[in-house]
């Protein structure tokens, strides 16, 4: 995502207590564009996805 994008929207509270409800060693190790995927994203980059595998809950 573009960084200016990212600035210019909000992100939805929820994704945002999503973000701050993660351990703080998993927040440290995500990069920029993960941080933005969360907040921002409807399809997140497999990295992430590999971070946050044992925390996600299948639909």
């Amino acid at each position: 995502m573009d960084k200016e994008l990212s600035q210019k929207k909000k992100p939805d509270p929820e994704r945002v207590e999503i973000l701050k409800a993660l351990p703080r060693e998993l927040k440290e190790s995500l990069t920029i564009e993960e941080t933005n995927a969360i907040l921002f994203e409807d399809v997140w980059p497999d990295s992430l996805q590999e971070k946050l595998k044992k925390y996600m809950v299948e639909e």
